[in-house]
């Protein structure tokens, strides 16, 4: 399967079902009264981290998701069944980010954890929630909300306890082959390994995850090669491995290897320099790796770094690596992200809807009309359906109650004047009402 571990797509919640206007109609209750159901919520979408799947590549051609839509209210007072929350799986390691502020919204790293995504709509009311001991029979209902809709940001970072690290043609997929239960492509070319490959090493109760993760070239913190592609996959892991080519022309060069990882790691994020590491002299089957082992292990013992040369290709000292990452697996403890956030986003806070909010009255460019800013009656234009007559009355009687005639005036309105609240346009009568263009 193709390794995707960068996506930006969009998700929206589903419909809320619209309310019934309905009349009880049966022999024997001439006056039976209104009888029509709330319509259901709609679906929310969710985010579910899941061990089943290890890229983000299902979302590389399909950009859209949505949620299923509440039902309709109906008569007799039954109410719309809710839309069927959407559970997107996701792999393990995938943080969340809003695609306009690049905020960071969720890190679901344990399978299971949960994100809620979009929040569907709210259904709307029917008729017979409107009644009271002075509106006998309201003939009017409600229009569900839309569910909410929002871009985001999909980045995996792998959840792995070792990373091998190096240049390119480093031998990085031959070690993992030869100390784990992965099969890696092999190839003796540079970018052989253009995703990561995972191996697992059984240590004790526990599977240590180890990546090999595409090799890294100088300037790889500019995004240039692999780039970032490569620098995000090893801030999950508890420790690193740096793997150096012993088939360089001469120690110098095989020193300037281990030199650029420690640039480039600088350079992307200083905390990886903490980290716990060894590094790894490879191919000492070459004919003239035998002095240049010797200055490498010179070299790292002087800074105190543990330091092993092996063959990956003959098998030369692999258990000697296998016990010590065994070893180091069990010292260090897998971090865990800071920003971890999980579980289904806060309900709104309760009154919030129902705070003091000042109308603003915008003239549009063109100088010919005006648009009233307002949250609630911006909520109003979406729910009510102006085809109904008593609808129009109700939205003309808010509109009055808010003044919203004295404040058009106040800008300069005049009659026949386009008002625009939400995707919806009136005809301004400062007389009260407000005539909707068809």
């Amino acid at each position: 399967m193709k390794f995707v571990d960068l996506v930006v797509i969009q998700v929206q919640g589903g419909q809320g079902g619209n309310g019934c206007t309905s009349f009880r109609r049966e022999k024997f209750v001439p006056r039976g009264g209104p009888d029509g159901g709330n319509g259901g919520r709609g679906g929310n979408i969710i985010f579910e981290a899941s061990l089943s799947i290890q890229t983000l590549a299902d979302f590389e051609y399909h950009h859209r998701y949505e949620a299923p839509k509440g039902e309709n209210g109906r008569g007799k007072r039954q109410y719309g069944r809710s839309g069927e929350d959407a559970v997107i799986p996701v792999p393990c390691g995938t943080l969340v980010f809003d695609g306009q502020t690049d905020d960071l919204l969720a890190d679901l790293v344990e399978p299971g954890d949960r994100f809620l995504a979009a929040r569907g709509g709210k259904g709307g009311r029917g008729n017979v929630t409107f009644t009271n001991s002075v509106r006998r029979a309201p003939h009017f209902s409600e229009k569900g909300d839309p569910g909410e809709k929002t871009t985001l940001r999909l980045e995996l970072k792998l959840i792995a306890d070792i990373g091998l690290v190096g240049l390119p043609n480093a031998g990085k997929s031959s070690i993992l082959a030869a100390i784990s239960n992965a099969q890696p492509k092999i190839a003796d070319y540079p970018f052989t390994t253009l995703s990561p490959n995972l191996g697992a090493l059984d240590v004790d109760d526990e599977r240590v995850i180890i990546a090999d993760v595409p090799g890294l070239i100088e300037g790889a913190h500019q995004d240039k090669g692999l780039g970032l592609s490569f620098l995000r996959h090893i801030e999950r892991t508890r420790l690193l491995v740096h793997v150096l080519d012993l088939a360089a022309s001469s120690l110098s060069d095989v020193l300037r290897q281990w030199e650029i990882i420690c640039e480039e790691f600088a350079s992307y994020d200083e905390e990886l320099l903490d980290r716990p590491y060894m590094v790894v002299g490879n191919k000492i089957d070459v004919a003239d790796a035998a002095e240049k082992i010797d200055g490498v292990a010179r070299f790292m013992e002087e800074k105190g770094i543990p330091f092993l040369a092996v063959s990956a290709l003959r098998g030369d000292n692999i258990p000697q690596l296998v016990r010590y990452l065994a070893d180091q697996a069990r010292l260090h403890p897998r971090p865990h992200s800071e920003t971890r956030l999980v579980g289904l986003a806060a309900e709104p806070i309760e009154g919030e809807g129902r705070r003091r909010v000042p109308v603003q009255i915008l003239r549009l460019t063109d100088g010919k009309g005006f648009r009233i800013v307002h949250p609630y009656l911006e909520k109003v234009v979406l729910r009510y359906d102006f085809e109904q007559e008593e609808a129009l009355a109700r939205f003309a009687r808010i509109l009055r109650k808010l003044k919203i005639d004295d404040l058009l005036l106040a800008q300069g309105a005049k009659e026949k004047d386009t008002v625009c609240i939400g995707d919806m346009e009136f005809d301004f009568e400062p007389e009260g009402a407000l005539e909707i263009e068809p």
